[in-house]
């Protein structure tokens, strides 16, 4: 009861603010366009009023989530990926959502990595700027420089990092806020679940837990040290790609600090061509470094907006912010390339029964439909110049099907779409006349040929007789249990080898050719 009623109060300041901005009708709205209805924003709308505001539905909510604070503008950047939510416009406005907030002091700061790392900052760093050089909803960012020795590296060991690092420190009181709004949210995605039998099928308290999940590793900057790291041994032998090496000698819970990047961002192109780079060339390596974090790895930077990325003086793609990242498995990586395959070759009955057998449609759903459905929205796309083809936008409309066919997105398929999206805005403007997916298209045939050819098909024929052979013991003894156990009930059958009745190595031998030969 106390519980409800502190977040009903909450919610009424949160619907001020909303109507304050004028988004309580667009939210409404989306609301009924995704098939539910909400009395308490009917009510909100008669005590606040709908409230006019400035500019698109989108860029409303997306000031109203900046003035609720740290949780919404991160509940924000969540709900920018689902265009099966919100719709296509709707969710690139909340895309454009600036994590920016007011700096906390440098003497909090100071006290905080203090405290942290149990040392003097004198003695952790030469020199600490106290002028942050951004300051985030979770964290700001405060660059120093280490102390000489610090650069003497032991004979024998991987380079310590040393000279000038980048010094993240978390907010104060910022898990204490956090807790607060998320318990609101799963309070109102429980109520939704409960009273919006058409939304069910967006899973809302299911959405919240992940959204919680991903703020608490984003609050732990131990987790983002480890995420960087685990990034960068997967580029180690790429030298077209930089990932900030971590201090972890100087890094905690509350702060992370890294090598200081430099360079000029991805999308200035009239930097880029001054300091001499082959803006081509850039988006070559941008398109490869995208399709090994996605297809080879399955572990992708799920932040990878403009500001997040530059380019040194080398020509080399540097990343920074490592607080949000994606994984893919090896079954969703090959439903993503037969599904391009089926794109590509228009293949929409194809292309209809990968979507079933992926599980991402029930298997009740008319195929037919689908491939019409599919064909409806693939069509209008090819009919386009190749340089105006965006996949990031066509993929955002296939889950747009999620209503009329019962879709189940998984969450980070919706966010690696959103990156799409932010790749291919920096490729046009760096080069309208390329289309970023061309240049990757030799390497996701290689690695559909890798995994989805006959080779691999026989390999993995292979590998489930070596796993069956594996299992062989258990099974056997499984087996002679089972046998031993109907021999007590019924006298065993005179067909009984080695004391093994004959069914069962029938059904051994039937197992056996079936895992090797399907």
């Amino acid at each position: 009861m106390i519980r409800s009623l502190r977040n009903l109060t909450r919610l009424l300041r949160v619907a001020h603010i909303l109507a304050r901005h004028g988004a309580l009708q667009p939210l409404a709205n989306a609301l009924e366009a995704a098939g539910g209805r909400s009395t308490f924003l009917d009510i909100a709308k008669l005590l606040f009023g709908r409230g006019i505001g400035t500019g698109r539905p989108g860029e409303r909510l997306a000031a109203a989530l900046v003035e609720l604070g740290p949780a919404f503008i991160k509940l924000g950047q969540m709900l920018s990926t689902r265009t099966d939510l919100l719709g296509a416009q709707f969710a690139a406005d909340l895309s454009t959502l600036q994590d920016r907030l007011p700096p906390f002091s440098s003497s909090i700061a100071r006290a905080t990595i203090e405290a942290e790392l149990g040392r003097p900052i004198g003695t952790l760093f030469a020199s600490f700027d106290d002028r942050p050089i951004s300051a985030a909803s979770i964290a700001q960012v405060h660059f120093a420089v280490l102390p000489p020795a610090t650069a003497a590296d032991a004979p024998g060991e991987e380079p310590a990092v040393s000279g000038e690092v980048a010094v993240k420190i978390l907010r104060p009181g910022i898990e204490r806020a956090f807790r607060r709004d998320v318990d609101l949210l799963r309070w109102v995605a429980d109520l939704v679940e409960r009273t919006q039998p058409r939304l069910r099928r967006f899973r809302p308290v299911e959405a919240i837990e992940s959204f919680a999940r991903q703020v608490e590793f984003e609050m732990d900057l131990r987790l983002e040290a480890a995420a960087a790291d685990e990034l960068a041994h997967n580029f180690a032998d790429d030298p077209t790609y930089r990932v900030p090496r971590v201090d972890w000698t100087r890094s905690a819970r509350r702060v992370l600090t890294q090598e200081r990047l430099t360079g000029i961002r991805m999308d200035d192109r009239a930097a880029l061509i001054a300091a001499g780079h082959d803006i081509d060339q850039v988006l070559t390596r941008a398109a490869a470094i995208f399709f090994k974090q996605a297809f080879r790895d399955g572990f992708f930077h799920g932040d990878q907006h403009p500001g997040n990325m530059v380019v040194d003086e080398e020509g080399r793609i540097g990343a920074v912010d490592f607080g949000i990242m994606g994984r893919l498995d090896k079954p969703t990586r090959i439903y993503l390339a037969d599904m391009l395959l089926g794109l590509l070759e228009r293949d929409y009955r194809r292309l209809a029964a990968i979507h079933i057998n992926a599980g991402i449609v029930p298997e009740t759903e008319s195929r037919d439909m689908l491939a019409q459905a599919l064909r409806a929205i693939a069509e209008p796309v090819f009919g386009r110049p190749l340089n105006e083809i965006s996949f990031a936008r066509l993929l955002g409309q296939l889950f747009q099907l999620a209503e009329t066919f019962d879709m189940q997105v998984p969450p980070h398929l919706l966010l690696l779409q959103k990156n799409m999206l932010m790749a291919e805005g920096v490729s046009r403007q760096l080069n309208p006349d390329l289309n970023i997916w061309t240049l990757a298209q030799p390497l996701i045939e290689d690695w559909m040929r890798e995994n989805r050819g006959p080779e691999a098909r026989a390999a993995e024929a292979v590998e489930s007789g070596i796993a069956l052979f594996r299992r062989l013991p258990r099974l056997l003894q499984a087996l002679e249990q089972a046998a031993n156990r109907l021999a007590q009930e019924k006298p065993p059958r005179p067909l009984a080898p080695l004391g093994t009745p004959w069914w069962v190595w029938a059904a051994l031998a039937l197992a056996l050719g079936i895992a090797l030969f399907h």
